[in-house]
């Protein structure tokens, strides 16, 4: 995710918990059926709407309620490019980077706006969101790690990539 790639805004505001995400009722579904009803108490528009590369932004406490990796898995699998907020649940910014989302920690992040263009420039080592005015928004650093869990996808990708890696040198 480079700079130039712009991502459309969708804006969300504070609290925005897992039962929103994945709501309890869709749970006995596959993920496929879960992203159909991803934020539909709030948004119903948004899992028929959201195209690959789109970004959410949010207010404070993204992701807070269970620990459901399900509400993570339905973003990456609706194609959200990232998600942009001051601040999130600890189990589901864990999730997220398991699965392969990125989320960027932005103090800022209020300033952006629903439908905007922005640039993500997310191999600096410290990530940067760019506003549509170039205004550039600094987020909070994420460790090479986490970076390296989202280049590959997720950690079952990651750990499939390095399990061939070794294959192929032994």
């Amino acid at each position: 995710m480079t700079a130039p790639t712009k991502h459309r805004v969708w804006r969300l505001g504070a609290d925005i918990d897992t039962d929103a995400l994945a709501p309890g009722h869709a749970m006995k579904h596959g993920i496929d059926i879960i992203a159909t009803h991803c934020l539909e108490a709030i948004r119903p528009e948004f899992a028929r709407e959201v195209q690959p590369g789109d970004v959410i932004v949010a207010g404070p406490n993204f992701g807070i309620g269970s620990s459901r990796e399900q509400a993570a898995a339905v973003l990456v699998k609706l194609g959200v490019a990232a998600v942009i907020a001051p601040a999130y649940s600890g189990l589901f910014f864990r999730n997220a980077f398991n699965l392969g989302l990125l989320l960027l920690t932005c103090p800022k992040a209020e300033v952006l706006l629903e439908g905007d263009r922005i640039g993500i420039d997310a191999d600096a080592s410290t990530p940067v969101v760019i506003a549509p005015d170039g205004t550039r928004l600094e987020c909070d650093a994420v460790p090479s790690f986490l970076m390296d869990m989202v280049r590959a996808g997720g950690l079952l990708n990651q750990l499939r990539q390095r399990a061939g890696k070794k294959a192929s040198h032994a």
